[in-house]
C-alpha cells in the first residue's frame, strides 16, 4: 500500500490521535525494522526490533468495519513479526476506543501499563493511553 493511501486511511479512522500525512508515512516506512500488512480497506504498520515488535497503527476503512479486517490485519501483523524473530508484541490503544480495546482482547493483548493523558483531543479532556503486550 503505498503512503499516500496509507494517509488517506489513516485520515479517515482517526481525529485523536490526529492522523498521519503522507510525509509522515513516508519516513517512518524507511525507517529500520518498520513493515507493513496491508488489505484494500485497510493496513498494519509495525516496528520489530531486538525481539520485540510494536504495532504503530491499525486502521480500517469506517465504511469496511466489522467485516473481520481488523482481525485479519492483526493476525497477519503477528504472523510478519513472527517471521522477523519478533517474541512479544506491544502497542497503545486509546482508554476510550472500545472497538480496538475489544479487538485487541480477542487476540489475546492484556493490558500492561498506562500513560495518563497522553492523547489530547481538540476538545474536551486528555485521554489515556493503555499499553498492551502479547507473547507471539
Amino acid at each position: 500500500m503505498t503512503p499516500q493511501r496509507m494517509a488517506d486511511l489513516h485520515g479517515l479512522c482517526f481525529t485523536t490521535p490526529r492522523p498521519w500525512s503522507t510525509v509522515e508515512f513516508t519516513d517512518i516506512l524507511n525507517q529500520r525494522g518498520v513493515f507493513s500488512v496491508s488489505a484494500a480497506s485497510g493496513f498494519a504498520l509495525g516496528r520489530a526490533l531486538a525481539g520485540e515488535v510494536e504495532l504503530l497503527t491499525l486502521a480500517v476503512d469506517p465504511a469496511h468495519r466489522r467485516c473481520g479486517t481488523g482481525a485479519r490485519l492483526l493476525a497477519q501483523f503477528e504472523q510478519a513479526a513472527r517471521a522477523r524473530q519478533s517474541t512479544e508484541a506491544f502497542l497503545e490503544v486509546a482508554d476510550d476506543n472500545a472497538a480496538a480495546r475489544a479487538l485487541y482482547a480477542r487476540a489475546g493483548y492484556v493490558q500492561v501499563g498506562q500513560r495518563p493523558g497522553y492523547y489530547q483531543p481538540k476538545t474536551g479532556p486528555a485521554i489515556p493511553a493503555l499499553i498492551l503486550r502479547k507473547a507471539l
